[in-house]
């Protein structure tokens, strides 16, 4: 993924824009953000250091009370020897460093780590997951494997199995069996081919990334009332299978529609919110609030939205939700997805 603008640069940018965290005292699991040492997703790297820099943010000290966070994977520190298949466990490896350290930093700790592993393994990926969960040292909780896929260049990702794929299904079933967690990338044109695994792999929690993977660039430009209709047919589709979450996030991204990284300054929590109160809404309507969850997305979504930002504008999208409501969409339907303690545990 490409970045416009340096780190110093960049952060200079997000800068301008600084609010107070609004309702601080609601307890936060961020269940979506990434950490790397070297350019990464975005051009810099993100280290542990960077985000408690992110979450203990906010102007005059107000920053939102993030309790825990869980790392989803994303290529990071993959072991250079050994069997093909296993490298993506170094990457487990480096994260349960940095969360060990986080149980002791006084900040908000990575409770939980989603790792990668080759699903059309088909059964075969057990030895994977085993040797994840010995390195995740009580820590890990499952597996994403991307199957977004698109034809235009800068939506590119790496190969990966057909979502009918008898192999990738029985890997899906194995990562359920095992008491794991699947996390699924798509873009919106495959929700309704995602929909078809999640009634193939009933057994298995299947939480799905971003909203859906809603497109707005490329040639979904200029189509968001198209898109936004197939969007919510699909969404109910999802919504429909009992064993699906839905990770509420990603606004903040380029491939969205919305260039905030193009504007002279970065959105207001306000701005940030706006276009997106509507389907939000919407969707959490079909999901119910037990079974969405908002997420950081960082330092992914940093391209368009500062920290405190980008969790105002959630705030400002779940004003009206009762207290019991905002529990499950702040914390609790994230720690259900990912066992960890819920608020009330």
């Amino acid at each position: 993924m490409a970045i416009d603008k340096p780190a110093a640069e960049h952060a200079a940018w997000i800068d301008q824009v600084q609010e107070e965290a609004l309702e601080p005292s609601i307890p936060i699991c961020d269940p979506h953000h990434h950490l790397w040492l070297d350019r990464g997703h975005t051009g810099w790297p993100y280290t542990l250091e960077d985000l408690h820099a992110d979450t203990s943010s906010g102007l005059n000290g107000i920053s939102h009370n993030v309790v825990r966070t869980v790392f989803l994977e994303c290529h990071a520190q993959y072991r250079t020897d050994g069997p093909e298949h296993l490298r993506p466990v170094g990457e487990t490896e480096f994260v349960v460093e940095a969360a060990e350290r986080s149980a002791a930093s006084g900040h908000a700790e990575i409770a939980g780590i989603m790792g990668q592993a080759d699903l059309a393994l088909g059964d075969a990926v057990e030895e994977v997951l085993t040797a994840h969960a010995e390195a995740g040292r009580g820590r890990f909780r499952g597996i994403r494997y991307i199957t977004a896929q698109d034809p235009h260049p800068p939506l590119a990702m790496g190969n990966s199995a057909a979502m009918d794929d008898p192999a990738y299904l029985a890997g899906v079933r194995k990562v359920g069996s095992m008491g794991f967690t699947y996390d699924s990338m798509v873009y919106h044109p495959q929700l309704t081919e995602l929909a078809e695994v999640c009634r193939a792999c009933p057994d298995t929690p299947i939480v799905i990334d971003h909203l859906g993977g809603f497109l707005g660039t490329g040639p979904y430009k200029d189509r968001r009332d198209e898109i936004l209709a197939f969007w919510l047919v699909a969404m109910a589709e999802l919504a429909a299978c009992p064993n699906t979450y839905l990770k509420v996030g990603g606004i903040g991204m380029p491939m969205m529609g919305y260039r905030w990284d193009k504007q002279e300054r970065p959105p207001t929590s306000e701005e940030l919110a706006a276009p997106w109160v509507g389907p939000i809404q919407a969707v959490i309507e079909l999901f119910g609030p037990d079974r969405c969850m908002f997420e950081s997305n960082f330092p992914v979504d940093k391209r368009g939205a500062g920290y405190t930002v980008l969790w105002n504008a959630f705030k400002r999208i779940a004003a009206d939700y009762s207290p019991d409501e905002k529990r499950d969409l702040f914390h609790d339907t994230a720690a259900r997805a990912y066992r960890l303690p819920t608020l009330s545990s």
